[in-house]
């Protein structure tokens, strides 16, 4: 059997495998509940799963060894890393988000802050689901583009259809079965996938050190201020992310919703320098093509045919994964804050029904956004800025501080958003990422606003928890 048969067999029975466990998640989904939160029923190991599997995306596999193939080198890997640690300390806030037995991030912004800032978190954190869906499926398209040779505009739409489609079938039980299994084929396909490359070339990992620039094996190339900056970016996108959130609020309870979380970072932290590797693998063999292109060539043409069937299987399973669990996000929000609560308030709908409705209607929108741009990492950053840069101090206040005022809220979601977009615009002067730049802005203005309301004697927000729960 021809090489590239072995490799399309592969990766078309993985497809549907994942068709069809969207096909049976559908048998368990009887209301809106379960089709956005699992019936809140996920234990610490299919929690872990799949908010390793979502964050293990584009960014993550194909753009951290096309990273490494660049500019990064090894030091790559640090933004898996920044990943893992960013969602540690989002593991102290997780038993919170469980508490609130909210459906999305802009309810609990509503609850405390009202209506104005409920509607402007709304639509930043719907914007930006479907920024990261673009860049999912931009991920997945170019393992197709790689593997079969057909146009790149092709393969955006193919991988988008699949990846709408079975998200459209099962909702989050979809979602989570298809990611526990993709979490174990990612690990197992890229920890193969290393030895076996370097085991094809005439002196191992010492071809790879004689034909990659020195520099690229510097393990801090990208330097601490970058490393700090994607620890803080991660912590804060992955605090008041619905895709992230949203996991969370489908733990079984509050000690699951933590047991999940640091099981995650830890399986982030196995994982991170995987992909690094590989794209100077890639460099080393590989010299003069796409960086985006240089996990999918190496697969292609370094890797035994089932090994390679597998890595580009996990690869794609990654980023699906990811874009599924942002389409679903948008979904959740449309539906639970905007269409009930702003365009249709008071009109009866059939919720489960809207929610399929939506999921295709933001998948088209991704599809057609990622024939536009074709970034990943662009995009993704782009899109953490977005919907982190604002909410991320009227967020984690409005959980943790119960005396949190109501306009310290919309102010420091108003400002911070319009300063982490300027900053992002004006170029990030000073190496500092606009995402931080937002959210120092957002925290500044929410503190100070909130002193101004208290010696005026404005009384705080109504809690972010249930009457009967209020910590």
């Amino acid at each position: 059997m021809e090489r590239e048969a072995v490799i399309y067999i592969i990766i078309i029975v993985y497809m549907l495998v994942m068709v069809g466990i969207g096909f049976y998640a559908r048998t368990r989904i009887t209301n809106a509940q379960d089709y956005h939160l699992a019936g809140r029923r996920l234990g610490p190991i299919m929690l872990a799963g799949t908010l390793a599997a979502t964050e293990i995306g584009g960014g993550s596999s194909v753009g951290v060894a096309a990273k490494a193939y660049g500019a990064w080198g090894l030091s790559a890997g640090w933004y898996v890393v920044a990943t893992g640690l960013g969602i540690f300390l989002v593991s102290f806030i997780a038993p919170f988000m469980r508490r609130t037995m909210a459906t999305t991030v802009p309810e609990i912004i509503g609850r405390r802050y009202g209506s104005a800032s409920y509607l402007i978190t709304s639509v930043v954190s719907l914007l930006s689901l479907v920024a990261l869906a673009a860049a999912q499926i931009t991920a997945t398209a170019t393992i197709v583009h790689v593997l079969t040779g057909i146009d790149t505009h092709y393969a955006v739409i193919s991988s988008g259809v699949i990846v709408v489609f079975y998200t459209w079938l099962g909702g989050m039980w979809s979602v989570t079965l298809t990611d526990f299994v993709q979490f174990f084929l990612i690990i197992f396909g890229f920890a193969v996938a290393v030895p076996v490359a370097l085991s094809s070339l005439d002196g191992g990992w010492q071809y790879v050190v004689n034909h990659v620039p020195e520099e690229k094996f510097d393990f801090t190339l990208l330097g601490w201020k970058t490393i700090f900056g994607l620890v803080l970016m991660y912590f804060m996108t992955f605090s008041t992310g619905q895709e992230a959130v949203q996991r969370y609020y489908s733990a079984r309870n509050e000690k699951v919703a933590v047991a999940g979380s640091l099981l995650c970072s830890l399986f982030m932290a196995l994982y991170a320098f995987i992909p690094a590797v590989l794209g100077l693998i890639a460099l080393a063999v590989f010299p003069d093509i796409e960086a985006n292109n240089a996990l999918a060539t190496l697969s292609v043409s370094l890797l035994p045919p089932l090994i390679s069937g597998l890595l580009l299987s996990a690869v794609i399973s990654a980023t699906l994964s990811s874009a599924s669990g942002d389409l679903l996000g948008a979904a959740s929000i449309y539906t639970h804050d905007l269409h009930e609560k702003y365009l249709f308030s008071g009109r009866p709908v059939n919720n489960l029904a809207l929610s399929r409705i939506v999921v295709l209607i933001v998948g088209g929108c991704a599809i057609l956004l990622s024939l536009w741009s074709g970034e990943i990492i662009s995009l993704l950053m782009f899109a953490f800025t977005l919907r982190a840069s604002g909410p991320f101090a009227a967020w984690v206040f409005g959980l943790l501080w119960e005396k949190a005022t109501p306009h310290a809220g919309f102010w420091s979601i108003l400002l911070g958003s319009l300063a982490g977009l300027g900053w992002q615009l004006a170029g990030e002067p000073w190496d500092v990422m606009a995402i931080v730049a937002g959210a120092l802005v957002s925290v500044v203005t929410f503190l100070l606003v909130a002193w101004v309301e208290k010696q005026l004697g404005v009384a705080p927000a109504p809690s972010a928890y249930p009457p009967e729960d209020n910590p």
